[in-house]
């Protein structure tokens, strides 16, 4: 199957989690948008991801990469993606609809013995609780938010874009307690 013609059926049949954003004018631009899996530090987050296709491509796999900052393990800090499935496990019939299913699900269970970021890896490892915490609140910074009655993701375009300050991408402050907790978060990030 072609990259347009795959890519048009993502579109037309999302996948769980998973709103693929088509480029007309290229279509080896692959972004996507995937919902933060229940049950985990990402959870009601929205993080873009974007696959890079080489000229090569099915032979060669793509490269990943989240747009989105995100604390996890098999993430870098400028957001490359390392899974199997995107180097030694590449196979040609595998297509763009598997990779972003395969990088949802390293959502779900890292690997930290593979880790990209080390900090994230060493913490995972040694206290999960506390790395829980920080994925959490990278989560609530950077990823915008879906509403929870919601079972379609928000675009970019209707959300605002990446640029945005948080503030204005997020829902208005509840209370004084909850202004509060946000701008501690935000204290508690800068001093990362």
């Amino acid at each position: 199957m072609n990259v347009a013609k795959e890519l048009r059926k993502l579109c037309q049949e999302p996948l769980d989690g998973i709103k693929v954003l088509l480029n007309e004018e290229d279509v080896t631009d692959v972004s996507a948008e995937i919902m933060g899996p229940e049950k985990t530090p990402f959870q009601g987050g929205v993080f873009k991801v974007k696959l890079v296709l080489p000229p090569d491509y099915p032979s060669a796999p793509p490269k990943g990469y989240f747009l989105t900052r995100i604390f996890h393990p098999n993430i870098s800090k400028s957001g490359e993606i390392c899974v199997n499935t995107l180097k030694k496990d590449w196979q040609a019939n595998l297509g763009i609809g598997h990779v972003l299913q395969v990088v949802r699900c390293l959502l779900i269970n890292p690997f930290p013995e593979s880790a990209l970021n080390e900090e994230a890896g060493k913490v995972f490892m040694e206290d999960y609780e506390e790395y829980s915490k920080k994925a959490v609140m990278y989560t609530e910074v950077h990823a915008r938010f879906a509403s929870k009655d919601s079972t379609e993701l928000p675009s970019l375009e209707e959300g605002g874009s990446e640029g945005e300050p948080v503030e204005k991408r997020q829902k208005p402050f509840e209370s004084k307690a909850a202004e509060k907790r946000r701008s501690d978060k935000k204290k508690s990030l800068k001093r990362l």
